[in-house]
């Protein structure tokens, strides 16, 4: 038997991405869908996503973001030490606490920090940053083997799934076990493409998982449009316009800044 999970994170609000990444999950064959967190931010109408979420039993993790938004606090704990990231970054939590309903505010401050899986035979972690903190960046240039090694041999799983960087990797450890950060479908991956991508994994007793990303495209013009309209900055709309960040640059190392434009 195989069975076909979906993860996706760094929602940021795109609640049209969000569709398309559930309809496209779903053609794939999905048993599950799950949310690594962040489920506000960036994008406009961060009250959206929620329906969404709840139509498809998509369970959650709590992103950095959700506890913040959820508990009202100062600032979206993003981990950001540059003075222009945190500046955008004000921007972008003062306009998504304003807009985030109580109830849902209330729904966020309720997510789990991680979420436990066996499925075949295998043992899953799913967290937002990393299984030791939530706002961990894991970067793929600069993050060991041996690191990784020592997160999940702390965690006793086989599996690690996070997000928080918005970039999507993998990669595989020994024993068969994996790490794997599936992206963000809030913005695109600073590739120069309007798509934002998610991880799909197949799992089947006595075999290594199947991964792989899968890109979406969603109505990225709509979106900006509405961005526009409710006044968030036109760096974050030429973002989802052009696949380029140019914001929240100075937290990516060097690999990673040197293969976007800015």
């Amino acid at each position: 038997m195989t069975t076909r999970l979906a993860f996706l994170g760094g929602v940021y609000s795109n609640y049209l991405a969000l569709g398309a990444t559930i309809a496209d999950a779903k053609r794939w064959g999905a048993d599950q869908i799950f949310c690594l967190g962040d489920l506000g931010a960036f994008g406009p109408y961060p009250d959206r996503v929620f329906p969404l979420l709840d139509q498809f039993g998509i369970p959650c993790v709590q992103g950095n973001y959700d506890d913040s938004i959820g508990h009202g606090l100062d600032d979206c704990q993003c981990g950001y030490t540059d003075p222009r990231d945190n500046h955008f970054a004000a921007i972008s939590y003062r306009y998504t606490l304003e807009n985030t309903s109580a109830e849902n505010r209330e729904f966020l401050r309720g997510l789990p920090s991680e979420i436990r899986l066996e499925v075949e035979g295998r043992r899953l972690l799913l967290c937002h940053g990393s299984p030791r903190r939530t706002n961990e960046f894991l970067w793929q240039s600069t993050t060991s083997t041996p690191f990784l090694e020592y997160l999940l041999e702390e965690a006793q799983v086989d599996l690690v799934i996070g997000t928080h960087t918005g970039l999507p990797w993998q990669r595989p450890l020994s024993g068969g076990r994996h790490f794997v950060n599936c992206g963000a479908i809030g913005r695109p991956a600073n590739d120069g493409q309007t798509c934002v991508w998610y991880a799909r994994v197949e799992l089947e007793q006595g075999r290594g998982p199947r991964i792989e990303f899968a890109p979406v495209t969603y109505d990225h013009r709509r979106l900006a449009n509405e961005m526009r309209d409710e006044g968030l900055p036109e760096e974050f709309i030429e973002t989802i316009l052009t696949g380029w960040w140019t914001t929240c640059l100075e937290v990516l190392p060097g690999k990673e800044r040197a293969a976007g434009v800015y």
